[in-house]
């Protein structure tokens, strides 16, 4: 089982910048691919971006370019580096791992096994 708590969202203006953090529990988060999801009020919730186990990366294109996903091993920590953000940024960011060693695509939320509780993130125009 993997706990995961996210942190680092807020208010920021249009072409402002925000980390996201996600620390993990447990000896194995290594071993996890990592994702972030985006909810916006009355959407269903869309990918973002995520980083595999091995240490490969994927975004939405929409993110292209202005997002990194990263992430920092030896303190169990993903990160998400939202940079020229835009108001239709605006949503509940989750930060999401796979189970161990997944081998699947990393683009769904079924591809993932535990979520964190989400931050809210708003970009003021």
């Amino acid at each position: 089982q993997v706990q995961l708590v996210e942190s680092g969202g807020g208010l920021v203006q249009a072409g402002g910048s925000l980390r996201l953090s996600c620390v993990g529990s447990g000896r194995t988060f290594s071993g996890h691919g990592m994702g972030w999801f985006i909810q916006a009020p009355g959407k269903e919730r869309e990918f973002v971006a995520a980083i595999s186990w091995r240490g490969g990366t994927y975004y939405t294109d929409s993110v292209k370019g202005r997002f990194t996903i990263s992430r920092d091993n030896a303190k169990n920590t993903a990160y998400l580096q939202m940079n020229s953000l835009k108001p239709e940024d605006t949503a509940v960011y989750y930060c999401a791992a796979t189970k161990r060693y997944y081998s699947g695509p990393l683009s769904t939320e079924y591809d993932y096994a535990y979520w964190g509780q989400g931050t809210q993130v708003t970009v003021s125009s």
